[in-house]
């Protein structure tokens, strides 16, 4: 079994890094917007440890869920995904979750902050960074608490149609 200590220095200098993303870092912008101050010794508490969280990234595509102490990482190859047994751990900046996947560490990183996935309209009120093995990926998430933004439905309400977007999936829908 693996430490969760194992992970703790290399994720917390991630954790650190990743939100100080500059914008339009390779498919996702972010601006911090809750930055916590230097004298706050409390964790990041703006993400529930019961909400669901939803992952996206592109070049190369991969995404996921995130619920309770489980990863479901997916891929194009592997659509229906591979769940992964995750520790959470809530840093100052933001949430992450460590595990191993196909034998490589794996880790999460989860940061508030303005996101944009490069493809579309939406924008996303989290910024995610993936460490997998050695391999960084960068992109966007949401939450149960924690909508999209989509000018694009906004403009099908209220038209009363999908001519806005007829291919669009609801990055909101389970």
């Amino acid at each position: 079994m693996t430490s969760p200590l194992r992970f703790a220095l290399p994720l917390a200098a991630l954790i650190a890094l990743s939100a100080c993303q500059p914008s339009g870092n390779e498919g996702a912008s972010g601006d911090v917007t809750q930055v916590q101050g230097a004298d706050d010794k409390q964790p990041f508490n703006g993400i529930a440890s019961t909400e669901t969280l939803h992952v996206t990234g592109t070049e190369p595509f991969w995404g996921g869920t995130v619920t309770g102490d489980t990863v479901t990482y997916t891929t194009p190859e592997n659509q229906a995904g591979e769940a992964i047994p995750v520790h959470r751990f809530a840093g100052r900046g933001g949430v992450s979750f460590t595990g191993l996947y196909n034998g490589a560490d794996f880790a999460l990183m989860v940061t508030p902050g303005t996101c944009s996935d490069g493809m579309s309209d939406r924008t996303y009120p989290f910024t995610v960074t993936l460490k997998l093995a050695e391999d960084v990926r960068r992109g966007c998430g949401w939450g149960d608490a924690h909508p999209v933004t989509d000018p694009n439905a906004a403009e099908a309400a209220v038209t009363g149609s999908n001519a806005a977007a007829p291919n669009a999936v609801d990055p909101n829908a389970p």
